[in-house]
C-alpha cells in the first residue's frame, strides 16, 4: 500500500490488566530518533482492554500522537482481533513504518499483518538505523543461527514493519508533562470472528520467575562453570543481589540449564545495570546479547578470554574461589 503519513508507529503491548508490556515502551526510544529522521511523528499503538494506564505510559515516554483501540475481545490476545484491528487502523493512516516487539504476540501477529498488507517485514531485529541515501529503514537481525548480521530494507513497499527483540533498547526518561494527542478508535470484532480462544493458562514450571529483558541484575554462566551444579552458586549469588540466572548457549547446548535463561543472538537480549559473566569466553553472539548492559563484571581463569575486551571490571581467577568468596563477602557486608 500507498503511505499516507511519514509517521512512525510503535505497538504499545498490553497485558490482561491493560497494563503497557515494556517491549512497546522501549521501541519508543528509537523510535523517536527514526520518526525524526522521517520527517513525521511517533505514534504509539494502543490495543486492549481498559487501556488507561497503557496511554499515560506512552504518554511519559515521549509519543506524539496516541491511537488507542479499548474493548472486552482484546483483553487476552488473539490472532484475528489484533490483527483485524491493526489491519483497519493502518489502512486508514498509512504510517511509513511499524516497529513491533518480538515477543510471542508480536511474531504471530507481524507477519499475518505485513501479508494482508502486502509489504515486508524483518523480524527478531536487534538494531535499527535510518538511512540517509533511500530513506529507508535499516533493519538488522542475525542469521544463519547467530554467525551473521543481516541489514534489511523495504525500499518498494509501505509501511516498513519489523519486529525488535524485548531488552535491546532501553527506554528513554520519562516526561510527565508530556501531553500527546489521543485518538480513540472505536473497532470491534465480532465474537464468530474469533476463531480462538484462550482456555487456560499453564506457566513453564522450568521459568519459574525467570524475566531476563525486565532484571536489574543477571549473574549467567558458560562453559566454565563446569555442569549443572556449576549454576547452584551463581542462584545463590543472584538471590543475594536481588535478580535472575542467565547462561551462555554453551551452557544451554549442554543441557545445564533450561533455554528459558539464555542470553544472546539465539536467546534473549538484555540490558540490566549489572550483569555478571562466569566462566563465559564472550563470543560474538554471546556479547550481542548483553553488550548494553550499564556494567559488566568478566570471572574467568583465562586471562585472554574476549569477555575482558567489553569487560567494565575484570576477575581473572577460578569461578569455585572466586565466587563462594564474593558471596561470602557480601553477606558479611549485611551483617
Amino acid at each position: 500500500m500507498e503511505a499516507l503519513s511519514k509517521d512512525l508507529w510503535v505497538f504499545i503491548e498490553t497485558d490482561e490488566e491493560g497494563k503497557a508490556r515494556n517491549v512497546g515502551l522501549e521501541l519508543l526510544n528509537p523510535g523517536r530518533r527514526l520518526a525524526d529522521a522521517q520527517g513525521g511523528a511517533l505514534v504509539a499503538v494502543v490495543i486492549g482492554y481498559k487501556t488507561e494506564a497503557a496511554v499515560k505510559e506512552a504518554a511519559a515516554y515521549g509519543a506524539d500522537k496516541i491511537i488507542v483501540v479499548d474493548g472486552e475481545e482484546y483483553q487476552h490476545y488473539t490472532t484475528d482481533a489484533y490483527a483485524d484491528a491493526m489491519y483497519a487502523l493502518v489502512t486508514k493512516y498509512g504510517p511509513t513504518t511499524m516497529m513491533i516487539g518480538a515477543t510471542n504476540e508480536g511474531r504471530d501477529m507481524g507477519p499475518r499483518l505485513s501479508c494482508r498488507l502486502r509489504t515486508g517485514l524483518t523480524a527478531d531485529c536487534t538494531a535499527v538505523d535510518y538511512d540517509e541515501e533511500t530513506g529507508n529503514i535499516a533493519w538488522t537481525r542475525p542469521t544463519f543461527g547467530g554467525n551473521l548480521l543481516a541489514t534489511i530494507m523495504c525500499p518498494d513497499h509501505r509501511p516498513q514493519i519489523g519486529t525488535v527483540r524485548p531488552g535491546v533498547f532501553k527506554k528513554g526518561e520519562r516526561n510527565e508533562d508530556n501531553k500527546p494527542e489521543t485518538i480513540t478508535e472505536d473497532i470491534h470484532i465480532a465474537a464468530e470472528r474469533i476463531r480462538t480462544r484462550l482456555v487456560e493458562v499453564l506457566k513453564d514450571l522450568d521459568a519459574g520467575d525467570v524475566n531476563l529483558e525486565s532484571a536489574e541484575v543477571i549473574v549467567s554462566g558458560g562453559r566454565g562453570v563446569g555442569g549443572p551444579e556449576g549454576f547452584e552458586p551463581l542462584k545463590e549469588l543472584a538471590d543475594l543481589l536481588g535478580g535472575v540466572v542467565g547462561a551462555s548457549r554453551a551452557a544451554v547446548d549442554a543441557g545445564w540449564i533450561g533455554h528459558v535463561h539464555q542470553v544472546g543472538q539465539t536467546g534473549k537480549t538484555v540490558g540490566p545495570k549489572l550483569y555478571i559473566a562466569c566462566g563465559i569466553s564472550g563470543a560474538i553472539q554471546h556479547a550481542a546479547g548483553m553488550s548494553g548492559s550499564d556494567v559488566i563484571v568478566a570471572i574467568n581463569k583465562d586471562p585472554d578470554a574476549p569477555i575482558f575486551n567489553m569487560a567494565d571490571y575484570g576477575v581473572v581467577g577460578d569461578l569455585k574461589l572466586v565466587i563462594p568468596e564474593l558471596i561470602k563477602q557480601i553477606k558479611e557486608s549485611r551483617k
